[in-house]
């Protein structure tokens, strides 16, 4: 069986020196089971026919908003209803402006909006548009809507400059074609994290903390949606938006966090403890701000230990997930690491050594040591969202 077959997809062509790149990318999509409607806008056929279009991909080719030939002359309805994926290839910064505004003025755009499949938007343009301001808001306005952007590379360009902006090649976009179609890795799986710090007041100004930001949490967050799991993230208090498809939860103090944890975890089939919870809180908060005393240097808080939210999780009796937990180490990484997997009876745990220079808090990038009863894996330093991806596949395996 073809990788593509039955999956039905339009590819929207704008008018980008690219586009003479479609014929092919058209001809290896049929190759491999696909049946392909393209949309071409004005500009496009400039660069390339739609009688060569046609030729290739063995359907009429969409030019026009308003075609009397269509059904009901509702062309834009039909073709996004008909769609499994919309590949926009190339997408210039034209269309991916009008895109971000939310325009329907051509055909094109108005399958865009009107479809309820998967968009994926593969960039092409001169290096300095795709550097400008403005293009680089678009796309994070389209990837914040849930759309795919798939590129673009860098490389030589038909104008003579070298940078970023160059189309990604034709069997390139057949690769990630085929992955978005294939089955999801998570699909049906019910996965809760709780990410960032906890915030345990002193009085009404003022708390104790860490550093947190909660970017490995919302990474896994994403990715886990991305792969089709129903994701809830419980998060305590960042500066991040939440991902597409994520059920969000926000709570400031560590018994908050454990309190939706303990409720949510139970209806899971994986929990993730990837925040950084406050070990201790003080015994009592003051009902107001906290005055300095004349003539006294020191000031005492009493502490007591908050709930342990993944041990909690751990030691359920009826509806236990898959319990995976985090451990931020500035030594002894494994000893530890392992330490905290038997005594906690955690079924996998992510290490890492927060005194390396780069990677833990607030940091893009992490490198990750991930021990089960029986395994071991390392993953070296990568962004987050690849670790994330990385976590989630070691994850999927050892619940098979």
């Amino acid at each position: 069986m073809q990788p593509l077959e039955g999956k039905k997809i339009v590819l929207g062509i704008s008018g980008g020196i690219a586009a003479y790149k479609c014929a092919e990318l058209t001809r290896r999509l049929s190759e491999r089971g696909a049946q392909v409607k393209v949309v071409m806008t004005k500009a496009a056929k400039e660069f390339i026919t739609p009688l060569t279009m046609q030729a290739v991909s063995g359907q009429p080719v969409s030019e026009s908003l308003l075609d009397p030939a269509a059904e009901a002359s509702m062309g834009h309805i039909e073709i996004a209803k008909w769609a499994d994926l919309v590949l926009l290839a190339p997408a210039t910064a034209d269309l991916i402006a009008r895109m971000a505004a939310g325009m329907g003025n051509d055909l094109l755009t108005t399958v865009v909006l009107a479809t309820d499949a998967p968009v994926a938007v593969a960039p092409a343009m001169n290096q300095q548009m795709y550097k400008n301001v403005a293009t680089q808001e678009n796309i994070a306005t389209l990837q914040r809507r849930g759309m795919t952007i798939w590129g673009p590379a860098s490389g030589e360009q038909a104008c003579g400059d070298i940078g970023a902006g160059r189309m990604l090649e034709p069997m390139q976009l057949v690769e990630r074609c085929i992955a978005q179609c294939q089955p999801k890795l998570l699909q049906g799986k019910k996965i809760v994290i709780t990410a960032g710090p906890t915030q345990e007041a002193i009085d009404p100004v003022r708390f104790i903390s860490n550093h947190s930001s909660g970017k490995m949490g919302y990474a896994l967050a994403e990715q886990a949606a991305k792969l089709g799991a129903e994701v809830t993230l419980i998060s305590g208090p960042v500066n991040l938006a939440t991902p597409i498809n994520v059920t969000r939860i926000n709570v400031s103090s560590a018994e908050q966090m454990h309190q939706a944890a303990m409720e949510k975890a139970p209806l899971s089939d994986v929990f993730i403890g990837c925040a950084a919870v406050a070990d201790y809180r003080p015994t009592e908060v003051a009902d107001q701000k906290m005055k300095k005393v004349d003539g006294s240097d020191e000031i005492v808080v009493r502490m007591v230990k908050n709930p342990d939210i993944i041990a909690g999780v751990a030691n359920l009796t009826q509806r236990r997930p898959f319990t995976v937990g985090f451990a931020a180490e500035t030594q002894d990484v494994e000893k530890y690491a392992l330490d905290k997997l038997s005594r906690k009876k955690l079924d996998l745990i992510c290490a890492n050594d927060v005194s390396q220079a780069g990677i833990g808090f607030n940091s893009n990038d992490n490198a990750l040591n991930l021990y089960w009863p029986n395994g071991h894996k390392n993953f070296p330093l990568a962004s987050k969202q690849a670790l994330a991806q990385s976590v989630l596949e070691q994850i999927n395996e050892l619940t098979q």
